[in-house]
């Protein structure tokens, strides 16, 4: 529990040159409890995450009751400048100076209570209509940029728990258990809460005027028994739930894992912004796995941001979408022991073709049949089953390019967090431009706010937002990875080569 460079110099009696038994010390093992504190650490990115991803665009339509184009606007700004800021810090935390709680715990620790605060406001309402559009906006804005405080130093933390990749790999499953698991949870509270004060909608007939917009006639008659007050007074309860659960998960990660800063590594001066950014994103197997993963999770957040507003208008299952919505991160969570075992046994791109393509035959499905409940919820675990490889796969194999870009360049170090932001920032961006391309797209098909149902042209457009375009999205990014170069007698070479490095005994800590 001890810190690695102190273990090092006492090891060697204060000496600069750490013996074998030192550098063994910091790639050791890790413990059980080491690994489930640092995965639960990964858990309230997802569990706020799964909230805003499948109920942000339904509250902002059907709860704030925005316009869609403002509420187009709020889901991509929002997501524009939580990528913008994705890079930015992991610039300075690749500048951040050693602290006793180590380099990337003091980020963590600070943005959580300011983090907890702005998500908690964005559940809410404000009372005067005319600010609600820039109340979202400021506060969705807010709590990405928190958030991201709190997302790219976890991320770039795989890389000091332990020098040892086998024992990252096994970290990353328990992690990315740990956020499927937090999906779940996210997904369950929300959903569960929610589904309990179910948004009243407006009956009526659809009627098209003559500027192309859909109105409703007859729609003075609410035909539920739930007001809408009582709509979000349920979502701050399970904003309020939620922020809970951030705290607690980020004091386990803070009180349970000590970073180990980097042993036999030569520390070299920091490198400006633009010369990280250039040097990273010149290296052709990063660019080609970012690109790879850049489409693949485009294809997935667009089935997660529409498939609430898929399920209750388009299949007509306005008091079951929650639960669907549970079972495909139930499933999600139960197969990600398996795609851990599958990478191990067949490799990191066979498991990429095989786990991202599983969904693609069961999107085609959905839209192919009549609204059948089984049907959707046979779905909905099929689709877990490739959530939890698209979860699992890029964090599985950042790593290994993180190793074999150190074995090119030995003379650099500390870009670890570079490299992580770099991806997060591509992620979402995309997650920004398909959230507003989508509520837009249902803009222009005539999306009717609190409407019972829907216009055909708006269920068209839901159909080709959770089957067409993520299926297209999946096979041009499997097309990316067929020109990634790191396979696994590659990535064993660049493991062996940097361990090799780590445990040279002339190396100046």
């Amino acid at each position: 529990s001890t810190n690695c460079m102190n273990t090092c110099q006492t090891c060697s009696g204060g000496s600069l040159q750490p013996s074998m038994k030192c550098v063994l010390l910091c790639i050791g093992r890790l413990s059980v409890c080491s690994k489930l504190c640092y995965a639960i650490g990964g858990a309230p990115y997802q569990i706020t995450g799964s909230a805003l991803g499948f109920f942000l665009q339904i509250y902002l339509l059907d709860v704030a009751q925005l316009d869609t184009f403002y509420a187009s606007i709020i889901l991509f700004v929002g997501r524009a400048w939580d990528a913008v800021t994705d890079p930015t810090v992991g610039f300075l935390v690749s500048r951040s100076r050693w602290t006793r709680c180590g380099r990337m715990m003091p980020w963590i620790l600070i943005s959580t209570p300011f983090a907890v605060l702005t998500y908690f406001l964005i559940w809410y309402v404000p009372s005067v209509e005319q600010w609600k559009v820039l109340w979202y906006l400021i506060f969705y804005c807010l709590f990405q940029s928190l958030q991201t405080c709190f997302h790219v130093p976890y991320s770039a933390l795989t890389m000091f728990i332990s020098m040892d990749q086998k024992e990252r790999d096994s970290a990353t499953a328990y992690r990315m258990t740990a956020e499927v698991l937090g999906s779940v949870v996210g997904t369950a509270i929300q959903g569960q809460i929610v589904g309990g004060a179910i948004t009243p909608c407006l009956p009526g007939n659809l009627e098209v005027l003559d500027n192309g917009n859909t109105t409703l006639l007859g729609s003075d008659v609410n035909i539920s028994h739930i007001s809408l007050d009582e709509t979000k007074r349920a979502y701050l309860i399970a904003s309020a739930v939620i922020c809970v659960l951030y705290v607690l998960c980020a004091a386990v990660l803070f009180l349970g894992v000590r970073e180990q800063e980097g042993c036999g590594r030569l520390k070299t001066e920091p490198m400006s912004f633009f010369e990280g950014m250039r040097m990273v994103m010149g290296y052709g197997p990063y660019v080609k796995l970012v690109m790879g993963f850049l489409f693949t999770s485009l294809a997935f957040m667009l089935l997660e941001g529409n498939f609430a507003l898929f399920i209750s208008y388009t299949m007509g299952f306005r008091n079951d979408f929650q639960n669907i919505l549970l079972v495909i991160m139930l499933s999600g969570t139960l197969s990600i022991p398996f795609w851990q075992w599958f990478l191990t046994r067949f490799g990191k791109k066979t498991a990429v073709y095989i786990g991202i393509t599983w969904a693609v035959p069961f999107m085609i499905l959905i839209v192919c049949i009549e609204s059948s409940l089984i049907v959707a919820y046979v779905v909905s675990v099929a689709a877990g089953v490739s959530v939890a490889a698209a979860f699992l796969l890029p964090w599985s194999m950042l790593p290994d390019v993180v190793d074999d870009f150190k074995v090119k360049n030995p003379d650099s170090s500390g870009h670890e967090a570079i490299f992580y932001s770099f991806y997060v920032f591509f992620t979402k961006f995309a997650s920004g431009i398909s959230l507003g391309i989508s509520t837009l797209s249902l803009d222009f098909a005539g999306y009717v706010t609190r409407g019972c149902s829907q216009p055909d042209a708006v269920n068209l457009t839901l159909k080709v937002l959770v089957s067409a375009a993520p299926v297209v999205l999946i096979f041009l990014g499997l097309l990316i990875f067929k020109t990634y170069p790191i396979d696994e007698e590659r990535r064993q070479v660049s493991n062996q080569d940097s361990d090799t490095e780590s445990t040279e005994l002339g190396s100046v800590v």
